[in-house]
């Protein structure tokens, strides 16, 4: 019976798709004006954005405004998934 060796074969397919942008989630509060409209959800963001609360808003509040939101706070960093 012949044995087919899988495992190295995965671990080449993989690095031939390149490099995976590491992320993290953020829990956060925006809002929309005219009606008022709360939200409190999570995000995704590279994990060069997640170092502080500060740079987490940063990134998220630009994502944010173009679907009409502003950022009110980052609540927590959930670290990578």
């Amino acid at each position: 019976m012949k044995r087919t060796i899988l495992i190295p074969m995965a671990l080449a397919a993989a690095l031939a798709a390149g490099p995976v942008a590491a992320k993290c989630k953020v829990e956060y509060k925006a809002k929309q004006d005219n009606p008022l409209r709360l939200d409190y959800g999570t995000a995704e963001l590279p994990d060069k954005a997640c170092g502080s609360k500060e740079a987490a808003a940063e990134a998220l509040a630009k994502k944010l405004k173009k679907e009409g939101w502003t950022l009110l706070a980052i609540v927590s960093i959930l670290g990578s998934n």
